[in-house]
């Protein structure tokens, strides 16, 4: 096959995989927490036999999360949370302890605070927070410190990834980090907020248009060398 068509496949991919990056943040555009994503295109040199010149190609090799501080919406909300600033809640998941910046909570039956998918809330011990449903209101300061009646309950946890470079979208809004986690030093918690998607709609769909024009021009090349080929072996079998 002709390198130009390698070339030309593989970007078509590439663009593909973008074009998937952006449908799911604009599908997210009003999920509290979100962070949106890129793709991030590596371009590969190899030389070539001849006198032919290199041949470079790209790939979409990773993907990028936006970890911009989105606008913050009051709820009035005794169990939603945001964060200003950086940090993370960490939750409870069967893959293991993860992060996120959704902090819509609800007490479960057993009085635990859990996510909207039922993953539990930790505090900065990495325990469950329990809230008896006698406890009376529950206030938060800024700390993450949370009372009711006057009394301490628990403090929520908010950690930073060890290695910012090694967070791992796991989907939704939630993340892992490869090298752990540590406690944020003086976080700033508000309760009866909730933190929006960081996606901008405008500039998405921008992209997406982009994207769409620039698969449309691969495509059309595509169909060309198509022809030329199958015009190229017609000639020849006659």
């Amino acid at each position: 096959m002709d390198n130009a068509i390698y070339t030309t496949l593989n970007r078509q991919s590439g663009l593909m995989r973008e074009m998937r990056t952006v449908a799911n943040n604009i599908a997210n555009v009003s999920t509290n927490g979100f962070r949106k994503e890129g793709v991030i295109f590596a371009e590969h040199i190899a030389a070539l036999d001849g006198v032919e010149p290199s041949l470079s190609m790209a790939t979409a090799s990773g993907r990028m999360v936006n970890l911009a501080q989105a606008p913050l919406a009051q709820t009035g909300g005794s169990f939603d949370f945001a964060i200003e600033g950086d940090g993370f809640f960490q939750i409870e998941t069967p893959q293991g302890n993860q992060l996120t910046r959704a902090g819509s909570f609800t007490p479960s039956a057993e009085g635990e605070l859990v996510t909207q998918d039922g993953y539990r809330l930790l505090d900065l011990g990495g325990s469950p927070i329990y809230v008896a449903p006698d406890a009376g209101p529950v206030a938060v300061s800024q700390d993450g410190t949370m009372s009711a009646k006057g009394s301490p309950i628990a403090q929520l946890g908010v950690f930073v990834p060890a290695d910012p470079n090694g967070l791992l979208h796991q989907g939704g809004t939630r993340f892992s980090a490869e090298a752990g986690v540590e406690p944020m030093e003086n976080p700033v918690v508000m309760q009866g907020f909730l933190e929006e998607s960081n996606v901008d709609p405008v500039s998405e769909i921008s992209r997406m248009i982009e994207v769409q024009r620039a698969y449309e021009m691969g495509q059309t090349f595509l169909d060309r060398e198509d022809q030329r080929i199958r015009g190229v072996i017609s000639t020849l079998s006659r």
